[in-house]
C-alpha cells in the first residue's frame, strides 16, 4: 500500500467532492454573459486526469426546447472544467460547438446517434470526457452479458464518439487518455458477487463464512495517469470496521485488494466531524492516501454552502487519531506529529528536503512542546524546518 500510493503528491490531492465541484461549475455559468439565458449547466460531471491534474468536466445544455431550436445550428459552445485541487472552475469555449449530447432531442441525441451507428451493441451510459488537447468526447462502454441472455453484466471495451463531429470508433484497446470505461457501480457489484459467493450460495445465506462486501460509498484516486475507484471492504455483518479496501483502474479494471483493517469511511467521517462540531462542518466521503507509510483517510470539511473550509486526516487503524488544519499542508504536519507522539511513526517520517547554500536567517518556535528551527538560505524566500530533536 505505502509503495503503491506513495506516488500521489500532496499537490495533486482533490479537495472537492462531486457535489462541491458541480456546485462550483454551476456558479461559473455566469461567465457566459453573452449566452447565459440560452444554456445551463448539464451536471453529472466526470472525474478525469487532464494534463496530469484531477479535474471534473461536464457539458452545458440547452435551457429548453425553444433554446435548442434557435441554437441547434451552432451546437453547444462550451463545457465546464473544475480543478479538484485548486477549486478553480472555468468555462472552456470551443471553436466549434458540440452537436451531439444528451440535451439534443432528435437524431443528434448521443444515445440515438450511437444506436444508429452500432445497432447490435448494448451501451452503458456514455460519459463526457476531454482528451489531452481539450477536445470533447463521449465514452460509451460496450455492455456484454456473460451468463445467458441477461446475467453476468460486464464491459467489453468502448466506443469513442467525437462530441463535435459525431464520428465514432470502437476500440479494443482504449486510448490511455480515456479514464472512464468501467463504472464504480459495476466494479463494486462484481466484487460483492465474489465476496458473497466465495464459499457457495448456501454459505452466503446461512453460515456466511468468509463473506465480505463493499462499503456504502466510493471515491476516486488519480494514480499513474489513470483514475482508480476506491472503496472499503467489510464483513457481511455491516459493522464499523473495514477488513481492507479495493483500488480498481476504471480504464482496465485492474483491481488490487489491500489488507488494512481499520475504521469504515462512515466512522472516519463521524470522527472528523466530532473535532469540528462547534463549527458545524460536514465531512465529505474520505479519500484514501498514504501519509508516513500509514493508510489515512483524507477528508475535506464543508460548510452549509458546500465550500471547503477545513481538512481532516484520520488514521485508518486508529480512527481516534484525527488532525485538522485550514490547509492541506498544515493538516499533514499536525497529523504526522500526532503519529510520532503516539509512537506509530518516527519523526523522520516528516517530508525531507535537501538544500545547499549560505544561511541568511534562523528563527525558532515551540510547537506542541517541541522546538523547531526555521532556516532561510540566501537568495531564497522559503524556510526549511528542522526539529531540535
Amino acid at each position: 500500500f505505502a509503495q503503491d500510493l506513495s506516488q500521489i503528491s500532496f499537490n495533486e490531492i482533490p479537495t472537492l467532492d462531486k457535489y462541491s465541484a458541480e456546485y462550483l461549475g454551476d456558479r461559473q455559468m455566469g461567465t457566459l454573459s453573452d449566452m447565459v439565458s440560452q444554456f445551463e449547466y448539464a451536471g453529472n460531471s466526470t472525474q478525469i486526469n487532464y494534463q496530469g491534474r484531477p479535474v471534473r468536466v461536464a457539458p452545458i445544455a440547452y435551457a429548453d426546447l425553444i433554446k435548442w431550436f434557435t441554437n441547434r445550428g451552432t451546437g453547444l459552445p462550451a463545457y465546464v472544467l473544475v480543478d479538484m485541487v485548486t477549486q478553480e472552475a472555468q468555462v472552456i469555449r470551443l471553436n466549434e460547438g458540440m452537436k451531439y449530447s444528451f440535451s439534443e432531442p432528435l437524431n443528434r441525441n448521443i444515445m440515438r446517434h450511437l444506436r444508429f451507428q452500432y445497432p447490435t451493441f448494448m451501451f452503458s451510459t456514455p460519459r463526457f470526457e476531454i482528451d489531452e488537447d481539450g477536445q470533447p468526447w463521449w465514452i460509451a462502454p460496450k455492455v456484454v452479458k456473460t451468463i445467458g441472455l441477461f446475467g453476468g453484466v460486464d464491459i467489453q471495451r468502448a466506443v469513442l464518439c467525437n462530441a463535435i463531429t459525431g464520428e465514432s470508433q470502437y476500440y479494443e484497446e482504449v486510448p490511455t487518455w480515456v479514464d472512464n470505461v468501467y463504472t464504480p457501480q459495476l466494479i463494486m457489484q462484481q466484487y460483492d458477487y465474489h465476496g458473497t459467493l466465495v464459499n457457495g450460495f448456501i454459505n452466503s445465506i446461512l453460515g456466511q463464512r468468509d463473506v465480505t462486501v463493499t462499503t456504502t460509498g466510493y471515491n476516486y484516486i488519480a494514480l499513474n495517469d489513470d483514475v482508480y475507484v476506491y472503496t472499503g471492504v467489510t464483513s457481511a455483518n455491516s459493522d464499523q470496521s473495514n477488513l481492507g479496501f479495493l483500488l480498481s483502474n476504471q480504464r482496465t479494471k485492474e483491481t488490487i485488494f489491500y489488507d488494512a483493517p481499520g475504521a469504515t469511511e462512515v466512522a472516519a467521517q463521524a470522527s472528523a466531524e466530532g473535532v469540528v462540531q462547534d463549527l458545524g462542518y460536514k465531512a465529505t466521503f474520505p479519500l484514501l492516501i498514504n501519509v508516513a507509510g500509514q493508510p489515512t483517510y483524507f477528508i475535506p470539511l464543508q460548510d452549509n454552502t458546500l465550500l471547503v473550509k477545513s481538512y481532516a486526516m484520520v488514521n485508518v487503524a486508529q480512527y481516534q487519531i484525527v488532525a485538522t488544519g485550514s490547509t492541506v499542508s498544515q493538516c499533514e504536519q499536525q497529523y504526522i506529529r500526532m503519529l510520532s507522539e503516539k509512537g506509530i511513526t518516527q519523526e523522520e517520517a516528516l517530508p525531507q528536503t535537501q538544500a545547499t547554500g549560505t544561511v541568511a536567517e534562523i528563527r525558532s518556535a515551540v510547537l506542541d512542546g517541541n522546538t523547531w528551527y526555521y532556516v532561510r538560505l540566501e537568495g531564497e524566500q522559503v524556510f526549511y524546518a528542522l526539529s531540535a530533536a
